[in-house]
């Protein structure tokens, strides 16, 4: 099997929807991680080896450690050329009692909070980091445009919106256009290709996907009845509090194991399979990986460029058919 798969050794970029941003397959987040969970030193580490291995799409939100992700990025990216890299950040969830939400003034609250944490003056991509019920549409999507012209942001974006809701800020008149959209993607998890996949397609929006190793569950570093390992995510209590039962079950954990002799017949480790089977539909622009470490960043990195054949596709499918979620 290992013939079927092509390798390149540099990381690609794809065009970010109907934007002028060329964006990294690969693209480094912040959630649970920086700011917070992981050392700063480590954190450090990180983003300045994300840079060397051609990562240039950097993702976070203001609630992320309540600010603390933003700050920590803010002050590892001084002294680093602005032009040289894409920053994204994301506005919706709490930041105090008072704070939150798709309010025109709270978009207009909340990016000014999180330039200056960033500590620049504007983010190449400002996401809805989900849709406000409690706000009109058309509130949110004015205060968004005023976002843009007003040079706090290049583009705009969402994260986990439904057709349905999607479809409505496309139908509205005279605002910004979404660029991207945010949703869980990854071999277990495939809701989003039936309708918002197309849908975003067909209007020049692209995929970050977010959690293309479902928490790690496809690095088959879980093995079924066995603890996580201390130094792993579900192993450490800062990070883990999001992980499912379903996606720590016996049953999905044994399945995934059926995977490794897939990786390791291409030369490939799991997280590699795991993240070129995410970008191999294009209309994914970049898959937003976490790490804590330098090496993982190397490692991950490695997936761009790398194609699957139709078979290996075809046999991921079938080791993970009882388990998938679509």
């Amino acid at each position: 099997m290992r013939s079927l798969v092509k390798r390149e050794t540099q990381m690609k970029y794809r065009q970010l929807g109907n934007s002028d941003l060329r964006v990294s397959e690969i693209s480094l987040g912040s959630w649970l991680t920086y700011g917070g969970a992981v050392e700063q030193q480590n954190a450090e580490a990180c983003i300045h080896k994300a840079f060397e291995v051609g990562i240039n799409f950097l993702d976070t939100a203001n609630v992320y450690a309540t600010g603390g992700a933003e700050s920590f990025l803010g002050q590892v990216l001084q002294g680093i050329d602005r032009s040289s890299y894409i920053l994204a950040t994301k506005v919706f969830f709490p930041m105090s009692p008072e704070d939150r939400g798709l309010s025109a003034a709270q978009i207009h609250k909340q990016i000014d909070a999180s330039l200056q944490r960033l500590r620049t003056d504007y983010v190449d991509l400002y996401q809805c980091h989900r849709y406000d019920v409690n706000t009109p549409l058309e509130e949110t999507m004015t205060a968004l445009t005023e976002v843009v012209r007003q040079g706090k942001a290049r583009y705009i974006g969402f994260s986990e919106w439904s057709p349905e809701q999607i479809q409505a800020a496309l139908n509205l008149p005279g605002v910004e256009r979404f660029v991207s959209s945010q949703p869980q993607y990854s071999m277990l998890w495939r809701k989003p290709e039936a309708e918002v996949f197309p849908l975003c397609a067909d209007n020049g929006i692209s995929q970050i996907v977010w959690s293309p190793l479902a928490q790690g569950i496809l690095t088959g570093k879980y093995r079924p009845g066995e603890a996580p390992p201390s130094d792993s995510r579900a192993g450490n209590e800062k990070m883990n509090m999001f992980f499912s039962k379903d996606l720590f079950s016996d049953r999905t954990l044994s399945a995934v194991q059926q995977l490794k002799p897939i990786a390791q017949d291409l030369g490939l480790s799991m997280p590699q399979l795991a993240l070129a089977w995410v970008l191999r539909d294009q209309r994914v622009a970049s898959a937003i990986i976490g790490a804590s470490r330098p090496d993982q960043i190397v490692d991950n990195a490695a997936a761009s460029g790398v194609e699957l054949d139709a078979d290996v596709q075809a046999a991921i499918d079938q080791a993970l058919a009882s388990v998938i979620q679509r």
